[in-house]
Parts: C-alpha cells; structure tokens; sequence
C-alpha cells in the first residue's frame, strides 16, 4: 500500500499519525494525572463552580458515556451528562422573565386607599373602589379589602365602632385646646395681691394665650375644686 503514494503523500501521513500518537500519549498522561490527582483527594468530595460545571459539561457531551467511564475521575459521567442536561435547560428556561401570580398594587396607589379608610371611617370597600375610580385608579374590592387586611384595617362597620383615642386626636388635632390656670402673687399699692392667670394652647401650633384676673371669683374656685 505505501509503495503506491507519492512522497508528498507518504509525508502528510507520517506526519499525521506522529500527531496522533503524540495527542494520544497526551491524552494518557491527562489521565494518569487526573488519577494521581484522585488518589490524593481520596474521598473528600470536591466542589466545583458555577462556571467550571458548565465548561467539564460541555466538553463530556462529546466524549460520551463510555469513554467517559474510562477518563473521568474527578466526577461521575452521571452527573457530568447531568450538568450538560441542565446547561441546555438553562438556555430555554424563561422564568427569570416571568413574575409570579398578579402584579402588586402600586405602593402609592396602596397607601391612597389606606389613606381613604382611616380619614373616612364610614366607607366600606365598595365606596373606597368609587372614590378610587374618581382619580382613574380601577381595583376589585377584593383588592382594597386585602390592602386593608395588611395594613390592620378593620371592615367600615367594626372601625367606626372601635375608634382609637390615636385617631380622634389625628383628626381634631387641629381644633384641640389645652387650657389650665396658676396664681401669682404680686407687690400692688393696695398690698400682697394674687392675680389669677388662665391661659389657653393650642396644640397643633403650640401658640398660648393667657388672661390675668385680679380678683379670683366663685367660679373659678368652684372649678378649681371640681378639677
């Protein structure tokens, strides 16, 4: 067979199955590495990255499981053809696309309906959905009943009923006047006088206001007492 190639062509097959033999005397020594390598580890287990799992998959896809049986050391030709299964799967896995179920209400959209129930006490989910539908917002009741459920808000008819003394301040805050009155006794020409001072505060702006009665009448001992 060799008598009948051209030099040219005796070459290029020499030199061809030189490299063959040189690649296969690699690939043995890699082996005998890799076993080498093994034996040291014994029976540790080793851990492998996101990103070397995927390259040692790729490249055993193509080797297959027999050869695989007889090369790989390190890990399993089971779990090798595992990893290159979940490489595949992860290319047409669109989940990180995907939001589950409904999309949430809007924070701001939320916090209007919260907004709506604690400052009308009366509406019932049906009239939060109107008032809502008025600034171009559309939610189900159901919706604004679990917003509520979250924010532990009780249904219109338990929330009138059950007003918290936090609320009624909020809501007259700015109507509430705190007042209170002390003596004080001063110097006059007429002697050792004790004059009376009542003064009123308003306690959203903290502003006082104070009348000074020189004489204490009947009534303000009577509510002095009472007090």
């Amino acid at each position: 067979m060799l008598a009948g190639l051209n030099p040219f062509s005796f070459l290029v097959v020499s030199v061809a199955g030189w490299i063959n033999q040189r690649q296969q005397q690699l690939i043995e020594y890699l082996v005998e590495e890799n076993r080498v390598l093994r034996e040291h580890i014994g029976n540790r287990r080793m851990r492998f990255t996101d990103d070397q799992r995927p390259r040692l998959a790729a490249r055993a896809n193509k080797l297959g499981r027999r050869v695989l049986v007889q090369v790989a050391t390190t890990v399993t030709p089971e779990t090798l053809l595992a990893w290159h299964r979940r490489l595949i799967a992860k290319k047409y896995d669109g989940s990180a696309y995907r939001n589950p179920g409904r999309p949430k209400t809007l924070t701001d959209i939320s916090k209007l309906v919260v907004r709506m129930a604690e400052e009308n006490r009366t509406w019932g989910y049906r009239r939060i959905q109107g008032a809502i539908a008025n600034l171009g917002h559309i939610l189900a009741h159901t919706t604004i009943a679990n917003i509520l459920k979250r924010h532990g808000i009780e249904p219109a008819p338990e929330r009138n009923r059950k007003t918290k003394w936090k609320d009624f301040l909020d809501r007259h805050w700015d109507q509430l006047v705190a007042t209170d009155f002390f003596t004080v006794e001063v110097w006059t020409c007429s002697g050792l006088t004790r004059f009376v001072v009542l003064f009123f505060m308003n306690l959203s702006t903290r502003r006082v206001e104070n009348r000074r009665h020189r004489q204490i009448s009947q009534w303000t001992v009577d509510e002095s007492d009472c007090a």
